[in-house]
């Protein structure tokens, strides 16, 4: 369920959401967090106000000390160092009537001597202010006061009687513990003690979290929105823009993408967009190859097909044997024509795709040529005593970046077109040379008749072919496939004819490694 909801969300509203339940998950745990720090807290100090309780019943019990006021005053006078970190503390009877309370005595030592009993007299008999203390109100958090009379009396009540009970309050920004326990002499509650503390610290602590908490959930939140900002203004909208760039091509849309600018970009987005449209623009150039290759090869095979029909027709009528043998020779001749075409149409598509899973590596043409020159020259010496002579300036390794049968199929057509050119008993030469910096040059002179056309550029283009002596023995193909492989290596070819004698020259220029 999950995972399919997830499949339908971009990018970054996945980030969101999944930063959300996160968020969300600690924000549980904090808020769990939060709630029991304060009972921990309280618990602590709920534990420091047990053990002054029960030592000061152990006090109460050793010293024999009544639960009457005047016995209890003496015994806060005496053991007023018990009590010196707490806030007060108060005694009340079994009755629950207050007969000892820390805030009405000054416990400094230093005013005993001069105000003690006008101290003791004026506020221990007091109606009034046990008035004050017994009914005080006290906040027990549910919207409710209670006065301490009626928590001792609920005390003594309840099941928890005879184990201490804690208990807070909250007034005038103080937040109060109080912690209450019976006292207990030869099995009879003889009375109460009550502690009371300032515990403004434990509210201080836990504001303190409170607001760290909130201070990093608002600094997380800043994060994560700046993060979203980032992730979708530099990588998300940069994807989405490569992917309606790809949408577009598929459709063959008119629309234009800034597809461009993100070409600049010096990350791998950039590279990524400079690869993509390479690629794009690579499979465009394929695809108008393909199909004006296509185009230029029906247009090719429609001539002898025209040529066949027209000698079909007339040889049904034709009743001279002689010219019955002409129209038979033309049909022949059209359908090797047409035979070449196909095949050599065929092996160029098959090169091409060879092509697409070679890679280039840097070689050592020499080899290379030497071996294709040596294959040559054991045929046409044989066949037509044309010998193929390999020249070299001298130099040591001719390195280029290149596919090795590539070269050898480039080396090759060359020598075959050189020898179709070329009448018996003649030579061609094969010159390998290398610049100064670094450039390898290919030369192939042969001693035929040379070019007749004014641009030699229009003799690599595709069924092109001048040789009115040979029509219909050649594709046309032989040198548009080496003007091809030359590209494919990044080099240059040129066809002129040579200055010192009668013949032609192809030159091809690698660059340097």
């Amino acid at each position: 369920m999950l995972s399919n909801f997830l499949k339908n969300l971009s990018i970054l509203k996945k980030f969101l959401f999944i930063n959300s339940i996160f968020f969300t998950i600690i924000g549980l745990f904090t808020f769990v967090y939060l709630k029991n720090v304060q009972p921990n807290l309280i618990k602590k100090k709920s534990s420091n106000h047990i053990e002054v309780i029960n030592n000061t019943i152990d006090n109460l019990t050793r010293l024999n000390v009544k639960f009457v006021e005047k016995d209890i005053r003496k015994f806060l006078f005496s053991t007023r160092f018990l009590f010196q970190n707490l806030d007060r503390v108060i005694f009340f009877d079994n009755k629950l009537n207050l007969i000892g309370d820390t805030d009405t005595l000054d416990l400094d030592p230093r005013s005993f001597s001069q105000r003690l009993d006008t101290i003791e007299l004026e506020i221990l008999d007091s109606t009034t202010t046990k008035k004050i203390t017994e009914e005080k109100n006290i906040d027990i958090g549910n919207e409710n006061n209670v006065s301490l009379n009626d928590v001792l009396l609920n005390y003594a009540t309840s099941k928890n009687f005879g184990i201490p009970f804690t208990f807070t309050e909250e007034e005038f920004n103080k937040f109060k513990l109080t912690t209450i326990k019976n006292v207990m002499k030869d099995g009879e509650n003889i009375g109460y003690l009550a502690i009371t503390e300032n515990a403004n610290d434990i509210k201080a602590a836990i504001d303190e979290r409170k607001t760290f908490v909130i201070r990093t959930a608002i600094a997380v939140g800043i994060v994560i929105l700046i993060f979203s900002f980032v992730l979708n203004r530099y990588f998300l909208k940069p994807i989405k823009n490569l992917v309606s760039y790809t949408k577009i091509i598929k459709n063959k849309d008119t629309k234009k993408t800034n597809i461009d600018t993100l070409k600049l970009r010096n990350d791998e987005l950039g590279l990524l967009s400079n690869s993509l449209d390479d690629m794009t623009l690579e499979l465009q150039k394929r695809i108008s190859h393909a199909e004006n290759f296509s185009t230029d090869l029906v247009h090719e095979i429609r001539n002898p097909l025209a040529s066949l029909k027209s000698a079909s027709e007339i040889l049904h009528d034709a009743q001279d044997s002689e010219q019955r043998l002409k129209l038979i020779n033309i049909l022949s001749h059209d359908v090797q024509r047409i035979e070449r075409l196909i095949t050599d149409y065929s092996q160029m598509l098959k090169d091409e795709v060879a092509l697409s899973k070679e890679k280039i590596k840097k070689i050592d043409i020499e080899p290379i040529i030497k071996s294709v020159v040596d294959d040559f020259n054991n045929i046409y010496k044989v066949k037509k005593g044309i010998n193929i002579y390999y020249k070299n300036d001298g130099k040591n390794k001719y390195l280029i970046y290149g596919i090795e049968n590539r070269i050898e199929q480039i080396i090759a057509n060359l020598l075959d077109n050189a020898i179709s050119f070329s009448d018996d008993n003649k030579d061609v030469i094969v010159q390998v040379s290398k610049s100064e910096d670094s450039k390898v040059y290919i030369k192939i002179l042969d001693e035929g008749q040379g070019f007749k056309e004014k641009d030699t550029n229009k003799i690599f283009k595709r069924f092109y072919s001048n040789r009115p002596d040979k029509f219909g023995q050649h594709s046309g193909l032989g040198l548009n496939i080496v003007k091809n492989l030359v590209d494919l290596h990044n080099a240059t070819i040129k066809a002129s004819n040579r200055q010192d004698k009668k013949g032609a020259s192809m030159e091809i220029e690698f660059p340097k490694v």
